[in-house]
């Protein structure tokens, strides 16, 4: 039997917990999103840009991979709200605030795609290289190119990767507490808090956070399956 305090309506907590769960998927889903457009241009930069290209992509991964994502976080909502005015200054316009949501976004985005940089890049090296050439035999361009051969062709090979980067991206959300965000971490802190029932509270959310995990893994393992049809199994 559910708890009172956990039930919907006023007596009880269900209603801010339901809509910090679903604030976290916004923001996973946001940062994920940002994270894979990153990591396509990240591993083509890697694949195949010139010196500078590689160079960039190749500092960024490292930088982005060696700090924690929570420090990223404060630089750019503290630190980065004063640099951005600056500039603002200079060219005659007034302050703006950062958006505590927008900076979680945008940092865990980062982050996210340093890590489908690699993934991406690992993926499309698995491609055997005579399917590429037989495209740039018909004429293929580079876009035509990787939508009809590299990407189709790497997918599979990719799918485990992105599926883990998911699953990291709705745990690091929790970490967008520290400016403020009504996510569902911070959300059952403040419910925790009120009522004294911190046990509880933390219970319910850590099997909140297991059940959106074996949903997604239910639908990556039929996207998986789905992208693996014609390829031998090892098993």
């Amino acid at each position: 039997m559910i708890p009172e305090i956990l039930t919907f309506g006023d007596k009880g907590f269900g209603d801010e917990l339901l809509r910090g769960a679903q604030f976290t998927l916004f923001i996973a889903a946001s940062a994920y999103i940002i994270g894979i457009m990153l990591g396509l241009l990240g591993a083509s930069a890697k694949l195949y840009g010139g010196l500078v290209s590689r160079g960039i992509a190749a500092v960024y991964t490292t930088i982005v991979r060696s700090v924690p994502e929570v420090v990223l976080i404060l630089i750019l909502y503290f630190f980065g709200t004063r640099g951005i005015n600056t500039l603002l200054g200079l060219v005659g316009f007034g302050p703006i605030e950062v958006n505590g949501t927008l900076a979680a976004i945008l940092v865990l985005g980062v982050v996210q795609g340093a890590y489908h940089t690699e993934v991406f890049r690992a993926a499309i090296q698995a491609v055997p290289v005579g399917q590429i050439e037989a495209g740039k035999a018909f004429g293929m361009g580079g876009l035509q190119l990787f939508r009809r051969v590299t990407g189709p062709a790497m997918l599979p090979n990719a799918i485990p990767g992105l599926s883990n980067l998911w699953l990291v991206v709705i745990k690091d959300t929790a970490l967008v507490a520290v400016v403020g965000n009504y996510e569902l971490l911070s959300t059952t802190a403040s419910a925790a808090a009120f009522t004294k029932r911190y046990m509880l509270f933390f219970l319910t959310t850590g099997l909140i956070y297991l059940i959106i995990t074996l949903i997604s893994s239910y639908f990556i393992g039929i996207l998986e399956r789905r992208y693996r049809r014609g390829q031998t199994s090892l098993a």
